[in-house]
């Protein structure tokens, strides 16, 4: 690859035109791929876009396919793997560039694995940083407000997600019928196309049933009804099942051996993920930081609790400005008690982004009990020493990541291992 670094190098798309940055990205990406051979080439792919809940829809649809008998590789925001050996993304980036691309195809090639599974992104798809991969199975799970700061406006944004449909083979397209964009993305998608849904879908969910521990579904595929269980809390976690389930029936395995399969898959790493230390009261640690993601964790939390529900979030600072205002909004209706704090501020000042925020939760109007706490550690504490038995603390924004970015400084962060620490100091006290 070291041709590539060099081009890499030579070409670089600052201070340029939009036209010009597009254009000098996509030489960029021929180029790496060409020198690389393409490792990608004539590997099977399953690809996974949309908003909210790409990386559970990868990380499900691998597991499904491991427990099938496949040989696997999958890059995810959280992790990538390899025929089973696990590596945590510690970038921060779903796919950073085409070279990291290449080189995961190169690793994925010599391990002979059967199929590949792609988070990707909607700034991947706009920089070409996936060329030269073609996709048997492509999945948009949903489109909802994010990343305006980056595309500009929603049909832009959509177009972009739109190019896994449309501009890499994908033999099947999977998307969500309940989704406000499905008929647009359909409309879009070259190959068959299969939904997933409550109404008029191909894979037609019902009777759902959301405990603390998991949930249960029915569904209605081919005129066959069939039930499956999954360890996934939450409506929306059933939505990314569904996905996974039917991606890997595409795969030539029947539909009872991939149910099987998908009933002995796990939780992925902050992703609603359970905070266990012997609490009365339930913790997850959620990546949530859009308001349709905060508004799907609560009302995972609600689903599961008569008591409280309670939210400790922030805003990203040099982010989507734009989704701060709408995310105090969904906070202020969905949660009971609201303890505004830092998620990460980069190089923004911290007040300012809380302060927009703020706005949200209050012209929501919902008389909600709000707390701010400037500092993450503090707020969560405050959060814990509030709750009662029954209730459930989500601290959504950080999910997985193992650093913040405070002023431009990188702090090492485990969002569950400082909560359970706080748990535990708290229970010793009482």
């Amino acid at each position: 690859m070291n041709g590539a670094n060099k081009i890499m190098g030579i070409i670089s798309p600052r201070n340029m035109t939009e036209f010009g940055k597009k254009l000098l990205r996509r030489i960029r990406s021929v180029a790496i791929v060409l020198l690389s051979g393409n490792n990608a080439k004539n590997m099977k792919v399953i690809a996974v876009t949309g908003t909210n809940g790409k990386t559970t829809t990868a990380s499900f649809t691998n597991q499904i396919l491991k427990n099938l008998g496949y040989k696997t590789a999958i890059y995810t925001t959280v992790f990538y793997e390899i025929d089973g050996k696990y590596y945590p993304n510690k970038t921060h980036m779903t796919i950073s560039s085409a070279k990291v691309i290449q080189e995961f195809f190169k690793k994925a090639k010599n391990a002979k694995v059967d199929w590949v599974i792609l988070e990707v992104t909607s700034h991947a798809l706009d920089q070409y940083r996936i060329y030269g991969v073609t996709v048997d199975i492509a999945m948009l799970t949903n489109l909802t407000q994010d990343h305006l700061d980056y595309h500009g406006t929603m049909e832009k944004y959509a177009d972009a997600k739109s190019k896994l449909l449309t501009d890499y083979g994908a033999k099947y397209v999977i998307l969500n019928s309940d989704d406000n964009w499905f008929d647009f993305f359909r409309d879009k998608a070259k190959g068959k196309v299969c939904s997933v849904g409550v109404n008029k879908a191909d894979f037609l969910i019902s009777n759902m049933k959301l405990g603390v521990d998991g949930s249960s579904y029915d569904f209605e595929l081919d005129k066959h009804k069939h039930h499956v269980k999954t360890p996934a809390i939450g409506e929306f976690n059933i939505y990314n099942m569904s996905f996974a389930i039917l991606a890997a029936s595409f795969t030539g395995k029947s539909i009872d051996d991939v149910l099987h399969a998908a009933e002995r898959t796990s939780t992925v790493a902050g992703r609603l993920e359970r905070v266990e230390a012997g609490q009365n009261f339930t913790v997850m640690v959620d990546y949530a930081h859009t308001p349709d993601a905060i508004k799907n964790v609560l009302e995972a939390g609600r689903a599961i609790t008569n008591k409280k529900v309670r939210l400790v979030f922030g805003a990203t600072g040099d982010r989507d400005k734009a989704k701060r205002v709408p995310m105090g909004k969904v906070a202020a209706k969905y949660a009971d008690v609201v303890y505004l704090t830092d998620d990460e501020t980069y190089t923004e000042n911290g007040d300012k982004i809380r302060a927009t925020v703020l706005k949200g939760i209050e012209e929501q109007n919902a008389k909600r009990e709000v707390k701010v706490i400037a500092d993450r550690q503090d707020a969560i504490r405050q959060a814990f020493m509030d709750s009662n038995s029954g209730d459930v603390v989500i601290l959504a924004g950080i999910g997985h990541e193992d650093y913040r970015n405070m002023g431009g400084k990188k702090m090492p962060w485990n969002e569950v291992e400082i909560s359970n620490s706080i748990l535990k100091e708290i229970l010793n006290k009482n």
